[in-house]
């Protein structure tokens, strides 16, 4: 890290010296300004200001033609990184640029993390101030927090910005080198990266086990004991488990391949036939209880949030994905509600936890609280500096009741969430009693058959009267403060079966990674660190590498072609282990035990540097890439192998530069078929297949146009069906045809018209006058006496309309399209138009029930852009993986939330009629006049 450096406080007060202090957003500028007095003047860098250079276009003109200024690292020279303050921060550094003529000190009050850090550093060397520079360090926005940090600055952590830029440069490297790679041998806008790469493989190796996965089918008996009147409960469940001493298969005792597991060999698999004849045989039979085993249990409670945790109990409990959820803790953290949110910690301060413990014994009593303060000190695997867990700020937190009014919903939920779950963490064990029961009864074929019973009963609730955690949807489980109450139960009673119902199951397959389960997951194998999941898991969806199917993560075929390239060709660079140490080495130059340059060097050069088949003993990143391109075979490398049809062929999806297809060579010729959008990999069986075959991709045949002579077919497209006519082959250019004459050549050849059916329409019985009545649209339905312009009626992307020069009225029905007389359109058109909420509403195309938040019954309608679900007061539009049918009210409410947190979109204002001479005078008057308006608002 070069350049000037950053002083420590000096114990005076400084009084009459002016300060211009550097936050990252503005809403954290206005929050802090009043607690600093008026000689501090606040104002933020919004963010970066500078950073590598995005494109070409973005590097400076000296460096254009160097071989190393693409990637925007100096390769051939300590990996120097070439910085450019981007285009859109240029004023903002002329800005604080001017302020910090009239003052006497800088403090750089960026976040307390290493991209904070690094912020720090680049407004240091951008600004390059002539007065003394502090470094200004707090984790939570109150008044005292505030007052203490500016009374305690200190230097700039070298070590964290160095670490920081490694970072940095370290992902540049690898995705400018690798990207190139996917352009070439999959498809073009792909990218990878060091984080992104890893969390997609996980994702895309899970749907490969349920590809694989075969399913098991098993029976046991479920029945409903009676314990007699006197019991209470009187009735109760038990569950049959072994039949003369043979245990009976649950589905943990079966593989993936639907066979038993080598370790349960011994166990018995109870087919149908046997469940009912047993069930039959106990029926009126005598039971009696062969054992009772009663224990006490203790549950200790969760600690305090930290980033990982935040997201995936926000995930589970109120159905936010991770960045939903980080963007709503930021808002709380700037506005003073929460300490920072970006932080591997679950320790907290002596303030907090006797703000904690005072708060549990005000509301739930002394004997709720635990005796001693609980210190959780447990931190993830490559966590950052030690931070203070998320909780509520300031040394007396503010219940959420005192904090509703000023808080959105969304904001209210998350800051209710953390304030609880600090709460919790001081408060007492939870105690009970679990009591397990096995119950004999023999049926009328002689075999004894064994139940089994569970209760679990909570005789003290501890924390759990303040927070209990959500359980996973995906993955299943029971709640702690769940209770199965079981009468008193002593050896050789004797009880009756009011039920005995023969109960068949089936295994499933592991289910698919949800956001807060990924989280986890990549939390477990100390892959990126957890401040990055949210924007890694939104990136590998905005890239097209995964979609959401509900709340699940589905990959797209492209992404199995990217991983399948990467893990034949680049095995280490999505190694998991491998992944994790570069976390730890990276974090070995954060504490300064490693010289980023060399490290970088080894990295990319090559070298000896990590553990055996690292990417630097492997000859480096540069070697590696460069020695593998050729050896790719692009054709290979994006065929999916699924499965064999009945006659031994090989079925294949081929990822294409127009999507994804079906492929099978039969008789040495290609087969193929369209692979609709939306369809999950592991969905996609040998019958569905087979389906999508017999839809020939040429289409299906109706006949011939009377008036042109041309074939008439309906084909099944990426964007839904339609009809087209087959023209006949254009006639060939001479050899020796030039590039240009070739493409002016096409440009004049006629196009085929083409039609979309209509929604009550189906490939299958779609006729040849069907298709020509679609294809003669749009129809022109006459003249508008008055203006003579030319009324048609067409068929949309939104539905069926009129059109009369740029004005446009919907129809209310497709068949109007065909028989809407000039009169009836005449009429439409002298009605006031209609808009929005004006306009004829049609009736909704689902209903979802309220939305949990606004309280407001939740609609899909078909909107002018496509499906949208509603709320009455905001509305979402449907994204690309959801479809209408399979859309439940969780998804629903979330596409609203996210909506209602982005706000009204802003109005478009008429530009200002000022004469230019006026505004040219007063360009830099702001500025100056901005000085006093920011002492003022620190006072």
């Amino acid at each position: 890290m070069a350049g000037a450096r950053t002083k420590k406080s000096d114990t005076g007060n400084g009084a009459g010296r002016r300060r211009l202090v550097i936050v990252e957003s503005p809403t954290k500028a206005r929050k802090i300004a009043p607690y600093l007095g008026g000689n501090y003047v606040v104002e933020s860098s919004v963010g970066h200001i500078r950073d590598l250079p995005r494109g070409a276009a973005d590097v400076p003109a000296q460096y254009k033609g160097e071989a190393w200024a693409r990637l925007g690292v100096d390769v051939d020279h300590d990996f120097k990184p070439l910085y450019i303050v981007t285009p859109d921060k240029k004023s903002k550094v002329s800005e604080l640029k001017a302020l910090l003529k009239d003052v006497d000190e800088l403090y750089l009050a960026t976040d307390p993390d290493r991209e904070g850090e690094a912020i720090a550093w680049h407004l240091l060397e951008t600004l390059k101030p002539k007065v003394p520079v502090r470094r200004m360090v707090f984790h939570e926005v109150t008044e005292q927090a505030i007052q203490a940090a500016a009374a305690d600055t200190r230097e700039l952590d070298g070590d964290l910005v160095d670490a920081q830029e490694t970072r940095r440069i370290l992902d540049r490297l690898y995705g400018y080198e690798v990207s190139p790679v996917l352009w070439k041998k999959v498809m073009p806008k792909l990218s990878a990266g060091r984080v992104q790469s890893v969390a997609t493989r996980i994702v895309v190796e899970r749907e490969r086990e349920r590809m694989r996965f075969t399913s098991a089918s098993y029976w046991d008996i479920s029945a409903t004991m009676d314990a007699g009147e006197d019991a209470t409960p009187r009735n109760f469940p038990a569950r049959l488990i072994a039949v003369d001493g043979a245990r009976l298969a649950t589905g943990r005792d079966f593989g993936s391949d639907g066979q038993l597991k080598s370790a349960s060999s011994e166990v018995r698999v109870l087919a149908e036939a046997d469940a009912i004849r047993l069930a039959q045989g106990l029926n009126g039979r005598d039971f009696k209880v062969a054992s009772v085993e009663e224990k006490p249990y203790t549950r200790k409670p969760y600690a305090p949030f930290m980033t990982s945790t935040l997201q995936q109990e926000a995930g589970r409990k109120m159905r936010f994905s991770s960045e939903r959820t980080m963007r709503i803790a930021q808002r709380l953290y700037e506005n003073g509600y929460i300490t920072y949110m970006r932080t591997d910690s679950t320790t907290l301060s002596e303030s907090a936890l006797s703000a904690a413990r005072s708060q549990a014994t005000q509301l739930y009593g002394k004997e709720y609280v635990a005796a001693s303060p609980r210190q959780y000190t447990r931190k993830v695997k490559n966590a950052q500096e030690a931070h203070e867990a998320i909780r509520p700020s300031g040394e007396v937190f503010r219940t959420p009741g005192q904090v509703a009014g000023e808080l959105d919903t969304d904001e209210f939920r998350l800051y209710e969430m953390i304030w609880q779950r600090t709460i919790a963490s001081q408060m007492a064990d939870a105690k009970g009693t679990t009591m397990s029961v096995r119950i004999v009864g023999l049926a009328t074929s002689g075999e004894e058959c064994t139940f089994s019973a569970s209760g679990r009963t909570i005789t003290f609730a501890g924390f759990l009267k303040a927070y209990v955690e959500a359980v996973d949807s995906e993955t299943g489980g029971e709640a702690d403060d769940k209770q199965r109450r079981l009468p008193q139960l002593v050896k050789d009673q004797g009880l009756t079966a009011s039920e005995l119902n023969p109960d068949g199951h089936t295994t499933s397959p592991p289910a698919r990674y949800s956001e807060p389960s990924l989280v986890s997951k990549l939390e477990e194998l100390g892959i990126g660190r957890p401040s990055t999941y949210a924007s890694i898991i939104k990136t590998i969806q905005d890239r097209g590498y995964v979609w959401m199917k509900g709340s699940a993560l589905v990959p797209s075929w492209v992404a199995f072609a990217v991983i399948g390239l990467m893990e034949r060709h680049f095995e280490r660079l999505v190694d998991y282990d491998f992944t994790a140490g570069m976390e730890d080495e990276l974090d070995r130059i954060a504490a300064g035990d490693e010289q980023r340059t060399l490290w970088l060097s080894k990295f990319y050069f090559g070298g000896e540097m990590g553990v055996d088949g690292s990417i630097g003993r492997l000859g480096g990143l540069k070697k590696l890439v460069e020695g593998s391109v050729e050896d790719i075979d692009a054709r290979e490398i994006n065929s999916i192998p699924l499965f064999s049809d009945a006659d031994g062929h090989t079925i294949v999806v081929r990822v294409g530069r127009y999507g994804p297809y079906l492929e099978r060579e039969v008789d040495g010729n290609s087969q193929r078929a369209n692979l609709p959008e939306g369809t999950p990999p592991d969905e996609l069986s040998l019958e569905l297949a087979e389906k999508l075959f017999a839809t020939p991709q040429e289409g299906r045949v109706l006949g011939t146009d009377p008036v042109s002579g041309h074939e008439i077919v309906a084909k099944d497209g990426r964007f839904g069906p339609y009809v087209t006519e087959v023209l006949p082959e254009p006639e060939e250019l001479p050899e020796g045809a030039t590039a240009a004459q070739k493409k002016a050549h096409k440009a004049k050849q006629p196009k085929p018209r083409t039609g979309s059916l209509f929604k009550s329409m189906a490939i299958e019985s779609v006729t040849l006058d069907d298709a020509l009545k679609l294809l003669s649209l749009p129809r022109v339905v006459g003249k508008d006496p008055e203006s003579g312009d030319e009324i048609t009626a067409q068929n949309g992307r939104y539905g069926p309309y009129l059109k009369k020069g740029t004005d446009s009225r919907s129809l209310e029905t497709e068949d109007q399209l065909f028989d809407i007389t000039l009169e009836a359109a005449l009429a439409i058109y002298a009605q006031p138009k209609q808009r929005g909420r004006s306009a004829t509403a049609k009736p909704p195309l689902k209903e979802l029930g309220e939305d949990p938040v606004s309280g407001k019954p939740m609609v899909v309608k078909d909107g002018r852009f496509g499906p949208y679900v509603t709320d009455g007061e905001f509305n979402a539009t449907l994204r690309k993986a959801d479809s209408i049918e399979e859309l439940t009210p969780e998804r629903a409410s979330e596409l609203l939330a996210e909506k209602r947190a982005k706000g009204p979109a802003p109005k478009r204002k008429a530009p200002a009629r000022k004469p230019a001479a006026a505004k040219t005078t007063a360009a830099k008057k702001p500025a100056a006049a901005k000085k006093p308006a920011a002492s003022k608002t620190a006072k």
